[in-house]
């Protein structure tokens, strides 16, 4: 798959998961969904992978979602591959590594929430502008963001949806360590082969059991979020702000009640 837009490579029993778009900034479409969906379901299953590494390209993990794709193919259900792709990581039972350097936005920070470790480079600028365009966060995060790091600051990175940093993101818990931009894949490499070299069942045992307690209201949230991210994907808010977006314009909210 080297021309792919999703690039899967496996190498020590670590399955690495490359999002492989940088004209766009690594934005994901549905079809890219489709192919992640697919890979982490292989992977869940094979006894070859015993590790999953997410990792971006060109200094980029991803900037979230494709405006113009979702807007040409808005989801209209919670069966697509958005929701295909969130699940099968979410209940995913092997250990899942993420390697983050650039920009992380949108599913590019929710998504972090359901790796087991997570190193990003000190240049990295997350952000969740879920609220921003008119939508409500996804991916359980209005679950895991406060547990993470307590309501108060879970809060204001959602409600303003402002960039934050990747020290910020260290100190609030959602990363295991902040590196030099060019040592984070690397690092992140030798940690996931580790982790690989460890007894494949005593980790995912594990794993089951650091997620045991939380696991049925994880899946409970993705799907309640999910209902109210795509009934307000069809309202007013949503479509001001990604015409605004289209356009590339500042949206105006000064209407809406």
């Amino acid at each position: 798959m080297s021309d792919a837009l999703i690039q899967t490579t496996l190498a020590g029993s670590v399955l690495t998961l490359r999002i492989n778009r940088p004209d766009k900034k690594n934005a994901l479409t549905q079809a890219m969904y489709s192919a992640m969906a697919d890979a982490v379901e292989a992977a869940a299953t094979d006894p070859a992978v015993r590790v999953l590494l997410f990792t971006g390209t060109d200094g980029v993990f991803t900037s979230g979602n494709d405006i113009k794709d979702f807007l040409n193919a808005p989801p209209v259900s919670t069966d697509t591959p958005v929701a295909r792709f969130m699940k099968a990581l979410a209940v995913f039972p092997k250990p899942a590594v993420a390697s983050v350097t650039g920009l992380a936005i949108g599913i590019g920070v929710t998504l972090l929430l359901h790796c087991d470790l997570v190193y990003v480079g000190k240049n990295t600028h997350l952000q969740m502008p879920f609220v921003n365009i008119g939508i409500c966060p996804e991916y359980a995060s209005t679950y895991l963001l406060p547990r993470i790091m307590g309501h108060q600051r879970a809060a204001e990175l959602l409600l303003f949806g402002d960039p934050f940093t990747a020290q910020t993101a260290l100190e609030y818990g959602l990363v295991n360590a902040v590196l030099d931009d060019n040592a984070v894949d690397t690092y992140a490499q030798q940690r996931a082969t580790r982790l690989a070299q460890q007894p494949p069942n005593a980790v995912r045992v594990t794993k089951q059991l650091l997620k045991r307690w939380r696991q049925d209201v994880i899946e409970e949230a993705i799907v309640v979020e999910a209902e109210h991210f795509i009934q307000m994907l069809r309202e007013p808010e949503a479509m001001e702000a990604m015409t605004a977006f289209m356009e590339k314009r500042k949206p105006d909210f000064s209407r809406f009640s």
